[in-house]
């Protein structure tokens, strides 16, 4: 399913979750892993002095520097490397996000694989801010591809995947989104869990609902989720479908807790925009940082869609 695997990192700690995720990814389904780690930002001209990515310092960037970050990688990575079939390790120096991108759709990318945030922190400091980082939001807002986003340690991975959590807001991103979730439950033989938020607060601000009329609404997402995503799913009959009402992030991240949810896809946002404007969604913000299994943004056709 996945037949080639970027993963973006830091060469540090930091993506060491991010890291064990993309190399069981690649060793399981015998990818071409590219490991690729963006060091620094150019400065104007024919100069060599760059801008550390990660610290902000100034530093000369000849081709002996990269040749040495590069064996930094490979030092690094040396194990996981030896358990892997294809890897290449890159470095090179730009604007991380966009050298990411163009990486991504140079190779003909089927996934993207990194962390919540880049940078060198206080643990769990990213979260308390409750703030994911700008290289990752804006890889998610762009990527044809899915991007799989893993900000805490993973026990269980794609080797043992076994319960996969969908959550859905309707949307067309969300469409892409499903295909996705659906394939990996075809190929790793998991249970599908396709969920809803049914979000009280945004649509009746000021007014009381009826039990009734919840309920009402209730049954009316369930219908939608059997017309619009069970409908394509032939004789797979290995899903649940479940609607709460409350807040979107908070019931997604207490039913997976509930399920043992061991992957969540999601569109990376909840609005019917354009996706080259839209950024990460709140929802999946928050999803991602709390969540204690890896999260999937999906929010394009490309690499799902059943012609790929």
């Amino acid at each position: 399913m996945f037949k080639k695997i970027l993963f973006a990192t830091t060469a540090t700690s930091t993506c060491d979750n991010a890291a064990h995720v993309a190399f069981d990814l690649a060793k399981k389904y015998t990818s071409e892993l590219s490991v690729l780690h963006i060091f620094g930002r150019p400065s104007r001209g024919f100069s060599t002095i760059v801008t550390d990515a990660r610290t902000g310092e100034d530093g000369h960037a000849d081709d002996d520097y990269v040749a040495w970050v590069r064996e930094e990688m490979n030092q690094y990575y040396e194990k996981q490397m030896g358990e892997c079939g294809t890897c290449e390790m890159d470095a090179r120096v730009g604007v991380p996000h966009t050298e990411i991108l163009r990486t991504a759709r140079k190779k003909d990318t089927d996934l993207i694989v990194m962390g919540a945030h880049s940078r060198q922190e206080e643990p769990g400091a990213t979260r308390y801010r409750s703030v994911v980082g700008s290289t990752m939001q804006k890889v998610a807002k762009s990527a044809r591809c899915p991007v799989l986003i893993v900000s805490r340690p993973c026990t269980t991975c794609l080797w043992y995947f076994s319960n996969i959590i969908f959550g859905t807001d309707f949307t067309k991103a969300s469409d892409s989104a499903f295909k996705f979730a659906f394939k990996l439950c075809q190929e790793i033989g998991s249970k599908l869990y396709l969920f809803h938020a049914l979000d009280l607060s945004a649509t009746q601000s000021g007014t009381i609902l009826e039990q009734t009329e919840i309920e009402g609404m209730i049954k009316a997402a369930r219908k939608k989720i059997e017309q619009r995503y069970v409908s394509q799913m032939g004789d797979f009959d290995n899903y649940e479908i479940e609607i709460w009402e409350g807040i979107p992030y908070v019931e997604i991240l207490k039913y997976s807790r509930e399920k043992n949810g061991d992957l969540i896809v999601m569109s990376h946002h909840t609005r019917e925009i354009d996706p080259e404007k839209a950024l990460l969604g709140s929802t999946v913000e928050q999803v991602v940082l709390r969540a204690s299994c890896p999260v999937a943004s999906v929010n394009r056709p490309h690499k799902v869609s059943d012609d790929e």
